[in-house]
């Protein structure tokens, strides 16, 4: 057997070169990452912020807790030819993708970055969106996309569609299984639009961020209507007019502090309790004030919000779509610390009728409420249905089915509460002892009817009325006979159909009591695929 002996000299040469090598291999990785990091150019930066806008990585830091993100695939790279597209292959490839933390527990996010361009989606940006949705929906906690980009990368044609493609087939298996968050921070046009929307909240920036299908040029050329981006697309518009925002702020900094606090009312996923907090503010407080705020008398409005604040926990909550539909108030808050739902009419607002948007507001919060195992407290002081030709024609009867369908497909706890009108189809809808609700309480001021009692009286003694010699007396009569012998505030109690007549002032107490019996509920639909909820 040969043996060869190494001098020392020669060994501690190569143990150098090695070392060496290594060094200079990791001072590399530094100087790529941090290449990665800085993004394209500071002109491209400089752009970016006089549009008034933060950098992709900006808006993370924000979001996120601090020094938690922890990104996947920072050195990604297209693979694209033609175009001049070979000679433009920027780290990131326009997409910034991982995780971190969001008040200690974990939250993954996606953030375009619009200095890389444009923010449009290739099949590299893509499949960095794709890999981080799959992460999500495997470690079971919130996807947050933080959007500004130019849609589809045209230079890549074909395969830039089908990334979108695979981004909406992943927004729907992880629907009601993650909470999902979109926050728009800049352009979102054509089919690009269409994840927001299948998400379960939607943020928007004023001035800064648009969504629309077709833009204003396309627009103009089809129809010959002028519209600036934000008239037709803008945050103001989806918050007041089309109800495809639910939020919108001022600037992003306040609006990434509300995707914060949002998340804090929410559970990882669906097989998860939303976070408890310990309160400070006592369980049996009482609310004298209660007893002022609402009317006695039908035809007297009163602002809902104002009860609201009475009854949770610090006087307050966050409303959800507070601009659009404002007949409906629909808030998450907390009762002693526990996350629930609120859903109310209000009196302020078309007297707090039920319409066709308020029906499709109040469906569509019922059914995340739901699917995140967050109880709903219903505050009901509703006339009916909105009526009119265009509501009609416009379909109240399947919009106004949308909201009896989610209320009778949830199975987590459920409370109503009448505070004084609660007539006909809308009560029925309104989450009634009817159609499941758990527990169902009445303030003595509760009116419980089909009707009106002037509506009801008008047609039941119609003949009586016009035969007396006095039909306004009569009719005045006929009212109070109706009123007292079938819209007495302890009618519905007599026979069953609420569960009390409950003081005011106590309402809070007796909210938390029921919502704290009901924690363990447990509630199974028919096995069924889906169901097939009226569209």
């Amino acid at each position: 057997m040969t043996t060869v002996d190494y001098a020392p000299s020669d060994a501690a040469a190569t143990a150098g070169a090695v070392e060496n090598e290594a060094r200079g291999r990791a001072a590399e990785l530094r100087r790529i990452r941090a290449q990665a990091h800085a993004g394209p150019s500071e002109r491209a930066t400089a752009a970016q912020k006089a549009k008034g806008k933060l950098t992709a990585r900006e808006r993370i830091d924000l979001l996120l807790d601090e020094g938690s993100f922890n990104e996947v695939e920072p050195l990604r790279r297209h693979r694209a030819s033609g175009f001049g597209l070979e000679a433009k292959r920027p780290y990131t490839d326009g997409v910034i993708t991982g995780w971190g933390t969001v008040h200690g527990r974990t939250v993954f996010v996606y953030a375009h970055d619009f200095r890389i361009f444009g923010g449009a989606l290739g099949e590299a940006h893509a499949e960095k969106i794709h890999k981080i949705m799959d992460k999500a929906i495997a470690a079971g906690a919130p996807l947050v996309s933080l959007n500004d980009g130019a849609g589809a990368r045209i230079q890549e044609g074909v395969s830039a569609l089908a990334g979108y493609g695979g981004i909406f087939q992943r927004n729907t298996r992880a629907s009601g299984v993650i909470p999902q968050i979109s926050v728009m921070l800049g352009p979102c046009a054509g089919g690009a639009a269409y994840s927001p929307a299948l998400t379960d909240f939607v943020f928007m920036v004023r001035e800064t961020s648009q969504m629309f299908i077709t833009g204003p040029d396309v627009v103009k050329a089809v129809t010959g209507e002028e519209i600036t981006q934000n008239g037709l697309g803008g945050a103001d518009v989806h918050a007041e007019t089309s109800g495809v925002c639910h939020f919108a702020y001022d600037d992003e900094v306040t609006c990434l502090e509300e995707v914060r606090y949002l998340l804090s009312m929410l559970p990882q996923n669906n097989r998860e309790n939303p976070p408890a907090v310990t309160a400070e503010d006592p369980a049996d407080r009482g609310g004298d004030v209660l007893l002022d705020l609402v009317p006695a008398d039908g035809n007297r409005p009163y602002d809902m919000r104002k009860v609201i604040e009475e009854l949770v926990d610090d006087g307050e909550y966050l409303e959800v779509h507070e601009r659009w539909a404002t007949n409906l108030i629909c808030a998450l808050t907390r009762l002693d610390g526990q996350v629930v739902g609120i859903v109310a009419n209000q009196p302020q607002s078309l007297a707090g009728v039920l319409d066709i948007e308020a029906s499709e507001k109040g469906a569509r919060f019922v059914q995340m409420c739901d699917a995140f195992n967050i109880p709903i407290v219903t505050l009901l002081d509703v006339p009916g249905f909105l009526p009119g030709v265009d509501q009609e024609h416009g379909g109240i009867i399947r919009h106004g089915a949308k909201l009896l369908y989610a209320y009778c497909n949830a199975t987590v706890p459920r409370i109503s509460v009448v505070l004084r009108k609660a007539y006909g189809g809308a009560y029925i809808v309104m989450d009634s002892q009817s159609i499941g609700a758990d527990l169902t309480y009445a303030w003595p001021t509760n009116e419980i009817a089909v009707m009106g009692a002037e509506g009801a009286a008008n047609v039941i003694f119609r003949r009586d009325i016009a035969a007396a010699d006095d039909p306004e007396a009569k009719r005045t009569d006929m009212v109070k006979q109706y009123k007292a012998e079938l819209m007495h505030p302890y009618y519905a109690a007599e026979r069953g159909l609420v569960d009390d007549v409950i003081d005011p002032v106590d309402t809070r107490q007796i909210l938390i009591r029921s919502l704290a019996m009901l924690r363990t509920k447990h509630a199974d639909l028919p096995a069924r695929k889906h169901g097939n909820p009226p569209q």
